[in-house]
């Protein structure tokens, strides 16, 4: 899969944007579930939590490994009912774009394509420990990347008054 793009009067100084995804694959995952079977006798009402982190790591020139780490927790009162990791990554193609318009497309275009990957691992693993079906609700990654985005520009502004 690969999209080009030509930005119009862009000409040879931009060059032809290309984006193309060479793998996607599950590179770590972690299922526990600490306090089974005794956990199974307790009525399900859990209090789960979701954490998202994505990393970005050049590999070459064009070319950037994206993982999407996921982990979902599940208590009943103070007992983990199940703890499960994940980090679902992919290989990509990205060149003849801003340096801000690569970083969307890292931080947030690339994740968006990694989740439902992750999403699948997840409720396919709940689903294998014998907890009732998980199923994540879509993420905004759009949104969250804006979000640090100006969480930094507030650091870097903090950073810059202080100096």
């Amino acid at each position: 899969m690969a999209e080009n793009e030509q930005t119009p009067g862009a000409g040879a100084e931009q060059g032809q944007r290309q984006f193309g995804i060479q793998r996607i694959y599950t590179k770590d995952l972690s299922f526990e579930t600490p306090n089974s079977p005794a956990i199974f006798k307790e009525q399900w009402t859990p209090d789960t939590s979701l954490n998202l982190n994505t990393e970005v790591q050049q590999l070459e020139e064009g070319l950037f490994e994206v993982s999407l780490s996921v982990t979902v927790t599940s208590k009943l009162g103070d007992k983990t009912a199940f703890l499960v990791e994940v980090k679902q990554a992919g290989i990509f193609n990205l060149s003849g774009f801003s340096q801000q318009e690569a970083g969307k497309m890292l931080g947030a275009y690339c994740p968006n394509l990694l989740f439902p990957y992750a999403r699948e691992v997840v409720s396919d693993l709940v689903n294998k420990g014998s907890f009732p079906q998980l199923l994540l609700s879509p993420v905004n990654f759009d949104v969250l990347y804006m979000q640090r985005q100006q969480q930094l520009a507030q650091e870097q502004a903090k950073q810059a008054e202080k100096q």
